[in-house]
């Protein structure tokens, strides 16, 4: 008997990233990476964030950072948040807002929450991989969400998710700036994610982890607050609302946060209490203060630095890609995705390019449920310097050119 012979059945729906696999070529020194969707640490405040820790560290507040915490989260975090959710449109006070270890725990708690086995998760194709391997341990089906029209009828999702042993729960999407295409739902869009929903009596999953990082125009209110909007307010929404610290401030802290319905939020606790107590105290209260004194600024820092970045991609793009490759134009976040011609193996692609060319991205099929969409391809530009994006891109089309 081999200890692999216990296994639940979930362990087998847990697979690799593939994105963290490649984060591993950035300790090689002459890759030239597209591919980690991971923010610039040069752009850290790494001043302000040292100055927190020494004074929550050498004042009275030492002990609290130090010592266990509610599971909900450090309160003024949370009233801050709240605050911040107010300027979106969403009317919300600290017991809406529950506190985690980044983002990625939000959703592996709403999988767990949501999900039986033989369940449906309504995701698009493509959607973010984390996602998929957060809800992946849950041992759902997944069905096609298309924000943009030709969903299948409410009957015939619950027609499909009921052959499948299970019901459809929830709709999982990343409405602003895309990972992985980069693209954004208009208002229409959200509005008809949020009719299919009322009809089909599911939640909604509102991952938000790039919206403060819009480049072009003018943004789209976040699916929560047009849900509020219809349902009264938010203790009446379906909407849970995914926000993170991590593209802005600092992913190593682990800090994410849920926007949602009292009743949702008191589940999560118990699933906090159960899991890890809390989150770490020391890095909220740290959070808490960075984020009262320099997070619009970082914010501004940040959208002049990935905005040029974004703009030299595209026109390198534009002039060095062959004919036949298509790709996004995001007005924000920190992807853009690329179309190969039918019948191209991004994969395949990959390992030359990796070996032949010393060019890494991220193949599209990780991002589709089915595996499907082996002709596309996500490249990041927020690590993307003027000597990467003069050399690699050149490098990657004559590749398939």
């Amino acid at each position: 008997m081999s200890l692999m012979d216990l296994l639940a059945s979930r362990a087998s729906r847990m697979k690799a990233s593939e994105i963290r696999e490649l984060l591993k070529l950035l300790d090689q020194p002459d890759i030239i990476s597209f591919a980690g969707g991971i923010p610039d640490p040069a752009l850290f405040p790494s001043q302000a964030i040292a100055d927190a820790y020494a004074s929550v560290l050498g004042g009275p507040d030492a002990g609290m950072a130090l010592q266990y915490q509610v599971s909900e989260g450090y309160l003024p975090l949370r009233r801050w948040l709240a605050g911040q959710m107010g300027k979106l449109g969403i009317a919300c006070d600290e017991h809406n807002i529950f506190i985690t270890s980044g983002s990625q725990q939000a959703l592996d708690y709403l999988g767990k929450l949501f999900l039986s086995p033989g369940d449906t998760a309504l995701v698009t194709w493509p959607t973010y991989l984390g996602a998929l391997q957060a809800f992946n341990a849950y041992e759902p089906r997944y069905d096609r969400l298309t924000p943009d029209g030709g969903n299948m009828t409410p009957a015939a999702y619950q027609q499909a998710a009921a052959a499948a042993g299970g019901k459809v729960k929830f709709a999982y999407l990343v409405p602003d700036y895309a990972n992985p295409t980069g693209e954004t739902l208009n208002r229409a869009q959200r509005e008809a994610v949020l009719d299919l929903a009322g009809e089909l009596d599911i939640a909604v999953i509102e991952d938000a982890a790039y919206r403060a990082l819009r480049y072009d125009g003018e943004g789209e209110p976040p699916i929560l607050a047009l849900d509020c909007e219809r349902s009264g307010g938010i203790d009446n929404a379906r909407t849970l609302y995914c926000g993170s610290f991590s593209k802005i401030l600092s992913p190593g802290m682990r800090v994410g946060w849920v926007c949602a319905p009292r009743r949702v939020v008191e589940r999560l606790v118990l699933m906090k209490q159960a899991s890890d107590l809390h989150s770490p105290s020391i890095n909220q209260l740290v959070m808490h203060r960075v984020s009262e004194a320099v997070f619009d600024r970082q914010v501004e820092k940040l959208i002049g630095a990935y905005r040029g970045r974004r703009d030299a991609l595209l026109a390198a793009l534009e002039a060095e890609m062959p004919d036949g490759v298509s790709w996004s134009r995001p007005e924000g976040g920190m992807f853009v995705w690329l179309t190969l011609p039918e019948g191209s193996d991004a994969t395949a692609l990959l390992a030359r390019s990796v070996k032949e060319a010393r060019v890494a991205f991220v193949p599209g099929n990780a991002f589709h449920a089915d595996g499907s969409g082996r002709n596309t391809m996500r490249m990041s530009f927020t690590l993307a310097d003027a000597r990467a994006v003069g050399e690699g891109v050149p490098r990657l089309a004559k590749l398939m050119g």
